[in-house]
């Protein structure tokens, strides 16, 4: 009878952390331009990201190919700030495309999709570390965020972003002239909901902009690792 108790605590215990692990996709950041030749097989891998539910993938256009011949029409120069962050922050002097950021933690080149296959289940596989829920009313976002084992003394930003699923493009000059291409989750808008200390459950609100889906990340501030991340329902 202690036996079989022991045993149902176990079991409760394990299909809890996994219901947590199942609601903490691993956030893969896409770093694209199209004005790049070499970034259309990692484009490719961002339609299979966009389709599973333990991945939210993000793709962030650069416009620092544009004078190559083609402006990137859906570009933002905040997008390579925030490359340029996690290069600082991983101590790398140079930003390329494509490049995939993982979890805020990783990166590899975008094409290799056997290193991204490895480290997204590297990160599948870790113990939670925090947990957000987001729910959607109108254009108003509630976010409740909750530290499971989080070190003291750091503190977290909490980012709701906006995404088209799909946008295309007809590329008509530079390195991809001639091109029709179709791009998955691009990223359309970046807001800052605030601040969490990461020590207690903490609740925010934020006004959306567009009617567009949107994720919301927890990540270490000066663009550290991200700790935790959902789908806005």
């Amino acid at each position: 009878m202690f036996k079989s108790s022991l045993l149902g605590t176990a079991l409760s215990v394990s299909i809890a952390a996994l219901a947590i692990a199942d609601d903490d996709p691993v956030v893969v950041e896409l770093f694209t331009s199209q004005g790049c030749s070499s970034c259309p097989p990692a484009d490719r891998i961002m339609h299979e990201l966009a389709k599973r539910e333990d991945v939210i993938g993000l793709a962030l256009h650069v416009d620092y190919w544009d004078y190559i011949g083609w402006k990137d029409e859906y570009a933002n120069p905040d997008h390579a700030l925030r490359q340029r962050a996690y290069a600082r922050q991983g101590g790398r002097s140079m930003i390329y495309t494509p490049q995939m950021v993982i979890n805020g933690q990783h990166d590899v080149v975008g094409a290799k999709s056997r290193d991204l296959d490895r480290i997204i289940d590297l990160h599948l596989t870790s113990e939670p570390e925090a947990q957000v829920k987001a729910n959607r009313s109108g254009n108003e976002i509630d976010v409740e965020v909750n530290p499971i084992e989080l070190p003291e003394g750091e503190a977290y930003d909490i980012l709701v972003v906006q995404y088209s699923p799909l946008r295309h493009a007809s590329i008509r000059r530079g390195e991809l002239a001639g091109h029709e291409l179709d791009y998955a989750n691009v990223v359309e808008n970046w807001q800052f909901a605030g601040q969490w200390n990461g020590r207690t459950p903490e609740n925010f609100r934020v006004s959306l902009p567009l009617d567009l889906p949107a994720v919301v990340l927890v990540q270490k501030a000066g663009h550290g690792p991200i700790v935790a991340a959902t789908r806005v329902k």
